[in-house]
């Protein structure tokens, strides 16, 4: 296709039909009249015959027009050539701009389906729309507005594939005069700028409306005449009410995903920019609707894959691999492709654990290709495989430290919001940086604050900021029955509570009864049980567990503790948990020493005493669990006749400076106080024990 961009009336000479002479003075570009004419390639071939090419005004055309020749996209009709012609029959100049010829375009679609009054294919049009918001934002990242988009300017090379055509630049869009020319001879074609584009104010949302009066014009074809149509998007610019009423109509005739594009044209089609979503808005609300709007993309770019490439990534080593990637890092199938190869490789031959280099090298790789879910997959698989791998042979090591890579994993998450298994592995990597810093040999709450925190804010309260607890909250309600999902869930909860400061525990308020519905739909499950457990004491400490639900949860943690007595960090969890309620709930310390079908708790208590009895820890929070019963002076009586005196007296004998007493509370008499033990040497460090007296 041959745009021919305008025909400019000179002054001087020229004005007076006097011969001007050539090359003409250069002259400013405002004073191009944009018009364009189709034609061929050969057709210019004839054109330029005639032209001088050393014009005085092609250094003034290139710093803008230039950008426009190197464009390379799937999406995208480059620019082949740029040239000037002189015509000296009308004493003009015009700017030639050669670009592919196509003969079908988003228009001429619209128009046939206006005649025949019938609804464009909805799968069609997710596909077509897809490629337009690739190809968008490709421009938008290299700081290229189309600043001319229309149906007629989005080109279909075959029923599958489209591509945008005659972008314009700043200057040949900015003469007034001429500007105002236009639009009154042209008015259609005027109305589907933006209000700013009409002031020549032109950003990245000048083509976001654009596109919104597209899609609108594609989904109303069906009901609207032309007229109407061009009508109702002028209307939109000072009266954005008009929009609603044709929304219900779209909802009444029942048009396909209507609900999906009734919540993204009002964010599209807001009069102020500044309130106007991006194209990567558009792009995830696309996404987070089942719109395909990747899947074409990546299928196009996977028919021209150097055949020598894939041979590559198939029979090299790790280096040659990675070297691929970074040299097509643009390439979505070839990133697919090397990182295919990276996961089905044995361990020995990936070398892991990988340096950070080359992680971060994977999180940049899901940041250019947010949108294509299979990317996001791989590049998440490989990153659990090798931080994993450090994890297992240093506990404490810290991985993933960086500030840019929780904003990229919370953005995969929030493009892809129905995928379980990306769910699953991003909530895997988040706890695995929640948790840097968090492993102590104490429990936090026993600490001074000052111990406690990493910096001025750690990675969890930068997650809770994100919003994470609602997210995590919403998907064990939507994917109760996803065992994977509720297990990496509560662990997540756990990393974000463990080892920061709460930045707002309203979410975490609801959480109890949610959490007792999940894990009770898995009621043998011994990991499930587990994780519960320690999210349940956190909360216990934080005071989000209502006094209404104490008892259901003193029972979860019994339930619990007899289900998987052989699980130390469950048991540790559960004692710990049933500790903090005592503290604070006469009906939570009944639960526990009421019998009940199970048996009560106090004989639960004893048997996990003489399974843990030289593990320090459990000791320490079965004491704590003792000292809290017995603070209430009615419960006193079934811990002394439950015949605990003999697992009282076995723990001043293992344990060095014990002086725990037997007696309980007795009228007039000040109750016993807490009594610190010092383990012995050989039993670990010193631990605080409170057993009050019974």
């Amino acid at each position: 296709m041959l745009e021919r961009q305008a025909p400019s009336r000179l002054s001087g000479s020229a004005a007076a039909g006097r011969s001007p002479s050539w090359p003409p003075a250069p002259q400013p570009y405002a004073e191009l009249e944009a018009v364009s004419v189709w034609g061929s390639v050969t057709q210019k071939q004839e054109l330029r015959s005639g032209i001088a090419r050393t014009s005085p005004l092609a250094p003034h055309l290139s710093p803008q027009l230039m950008p426009l020749l190197k464009l390379q996209h799937a999406h995208i009709s480059s620019y082949q050539e740029l040239f000037l012609i002189w015509n000296s029959e009308i004493s003009s100049l015009f700017l030639c701009l050669v670009m592919e010829y196509n003969e079908g375009s988003f228009q001429k679609i619209i128009e046939k389906k206006r005649e025949t009054k019938m609804i464009i294919d909805c799968e069609w049009m997710q596909n077509v729309l897809g490629q337009v918001l690739d190809a968008l934002e490709y421009l938008h990242q290299r700081d290229i507005l189309h600043r001319n988009l229309k149906p007629s300017n989005i080109a279909l090379v075959s029923d599958s594939h489209c591509k945008l055509q005659d972008l314009s630049s700043h200057a040949l869009m900015t003469d007034r005069p001429k500007w105002n020319i236009r639009a009154e001879e042209d008015p259609f074609q005027k109305s589907w700028m933006a209000p700013e584009a009409l002031n020549f104010s032109f950003s990245p949302k000048s083509d976001v409306w654009s596109l919104g009066c597209i899609i609108l014009d594609m989904l109303s074809c069906s009901f609207i005449n032309r007229t109407e149509a061009m009508h109702l998007r002028k209307s939109l610019r000072s009266d954005p009410d008009r929009l609603g009423g044709v929304l219900q109509t779209l909802e009444e005739k029942k048009i396909p995903n209507v609900r999906s594009f009734c919540s993204l044209l009002p964010l599209m089609l807001q009069i102020e920019p500044s309130e106007r979503v991006t194209i990567r808005d558009v792009i995830i609300t696309f996404v987070s609707h089942h719109f395909q709007s990747s899947s074409v993309a990546l299928a196009l770019h996977q028919q021209v894959v150097p055949p020598f490439i894939t041979d590559l990534l198939l029979e090299s080593n790790i280096a040659s691999i990675l070297e691929v990637m970074q040299s097509y890092s643009s390439r979505p199938e070839v990133q697919l492709q090397a990182m295919r190869r990276l996961i089905r490789m044995p361990a020995d031959e990936l070398g892991l654990p990988w340096p950070m280099e080359l992680v971060e090298l994977l999180v940049a790789i899901m940041k250019q290709h947010e949108r294509i879910l299979d990317v996001q997959l791989c590049a998440c698989s490989l990153l659990l495989r090798s931080l994993g791998r450090v994890l297992v042979q240093d506990r404490a090591a810290e991985v993933l430290r960086d500030s840019s890579v929780t904003p990229v994993l919370l953005s995969s998450l929030w493009a892809h919001p129905e995928s379980e298994p990306l769910l699953v592995m991003v909530y895997s990597l988040l706890t695995i940086i929640a948790s840097q810093g968090s492993f102590r040999k104490f429990d936090c709450h026993l600490l001074p604050p000052q111990t406690c925190r990493r910096g001025p804010e750690s990675a969890s309260e930068k997650l809770q900021k994100a919003g994470l607890f609602k997210h995590i909250l919403e998907h064990l309600s939507t994917f109760s029955t996803n065992r994977d999902i509720c297990i990496n869930g509560l662990s997540l909860l756990w990393a974000l509570m463990v080892d920061a400061v709460i930045v707002n525990k309203t979410p975490l308020e609801k959480a109890p009864v949610l959490l007792i519905k999940v894990l009770a739909s898995y009621p043998g499950d011994a990991e499930m049980a587990e994780a519960g457990c320690a999210v349940f004491w956190l909360l216990s400490l934080l005071g989000c567990i209502k006094e209404d639900q104490f008892e259901d949860v003193a029972a979860l943690f019994l339930r619990s503790i007899r289900l998987c007595q052989d699980r130390v960090l469950l048991v540790n969890n559960a004692y710990r948990g049933l500790a903090s309620l005592a503290k604070v709930s006469e009906l939570a310390a009944l639960q526990v020493v009421v019998p009940e079908e199970g048996g009560s708790g106090l004989d639960l208590l004893q048997e996990t005493y003489q399974l843990y009895k030289d593990d320090p820890e459990v000791v320490e929070n079965i004491c704590m669990l003792l000292a809290h019963l017995a603070a209430y002076e009615d419960i006193v009586p079934e811990l002394v006749s439950s015949g605990l005196r003999p697992l009282v007296k076995d723990i001043k004998e293992r344990f060095t400076s014990s002086l725990v007493s037997v007696r309980g509370p007795q009228p007039g008499l000040p109750p016993a106080s807490p009594v610190r033990c010092r383990w012995p040497e050989s039993r670990g460090p010193d631990s605080n024990l409170h057993v009050y007296g019974f």
